[in-house]
């Protein structure tokens, strides 16, 4: 069975292969940081098995761990798990679900499978699990509270932002009418500003939704994970992000 790695950066190639090859593969955990939700991921399984890696969101670490340690005994054992069937084996009284990951999540989710490979070229499915009522995220009837617990790697690579597109966030008229946004604040209390200033008038101030904003400049999805109480700036639109 695979081994937990509780640390955000990667161990060695030799270290991660070592484990690879005693277990099947290697498993990192990245723990939540009060505005995203933790996450753990597999690496090895294509190497091994060629298999698709596995990803599973809002789990305890050491769930996580255990959930990632069984669906490496199936694949092991020669079971292809595979995207639109129920799985009982993983949570008790509670079946799971796969589905493919997009490509456009890969940099922010598999720094160390990504660094292990040299490349990005080897499937993902995220393993994905239902509510208290056995509805899934898909389903109508889906517990909306516990929707950013989980989010879905298949689909709205246009918007990654953990919270609702019809939010509603603080800009000026002055980002209205043309002007770049170049400074981004995500609050102590969870608000988004966008400006072009570092400090905008804000006699100016307007309230907009976020997905308005993303669709004006679509790299502010590369901000989706900015924590409370962080910013983020650049010299020009066309310059890379910087944090604090």
């Amino acid at each position: 069975m695979a081994q937990d790695d509780c640390r955000h950066e990667s161990a060695s190639h030799a270290e991660i292969q070592q484990k690879i090859d005693q277990y099947g593969c290697f498993i990192t955990v990245v723990p939540p940081d009060g505005h995203l939700p933790g996450f753990a991921y597999t690496t090895g399984l294509y190497q091994q098995f060629r298999h698709p890696e596995i990803i599973c969101y809002g789990f305890s670490p050491g769930t996580a761990g255990s959930v990632l340690n069984d669906a490496c005994g199936l694949i092991k054992n020669g079971q292809v798990l595979t995207p639109g069937r129920h799985y009982d084996e993983f949570l008790k009284n509670y079946p799971v679900q796969f589905i493919p990951v997009e490509h456009v999540f890969y940099r922010d989710h598999f720094g160390v499978t990504m660094d292990f490979y040299g490349n990005d070229a080897f499937p993902v499915l995220q393993m994905v699990w239902p509510d208290r009522q056995s509805f899934f995220p898909w389903d109508t009837e889906f517990d909306a509270s516990v929707k950013f617990e989980q989010p879905l790697l298949d689909r709205n690579t246009d918007f990654r932002f953990f919270e609702e597109r019809n939010v509603a966030v603080f800009t000026t008229s002055e980002v209205l009418e043309g002007a770049p946004i170049l400074y981004v604040y995500h609050d102590e209390e969870g608000d988004w500003q966008f400006h072009s200033e570092a400090e905008p008038n804000m006699d100016h101030a307007k309230v907009v939704s976020l997905d308005s904003m993303v669709k004006k400049d679509p790299t502010l999805n590369e901000l989706y994970d900015l924590t409370y109480g962080h910013s983020a700036w650049r010299a020009t639109p066309d310059s890379p992000w910087e944090r604090d």
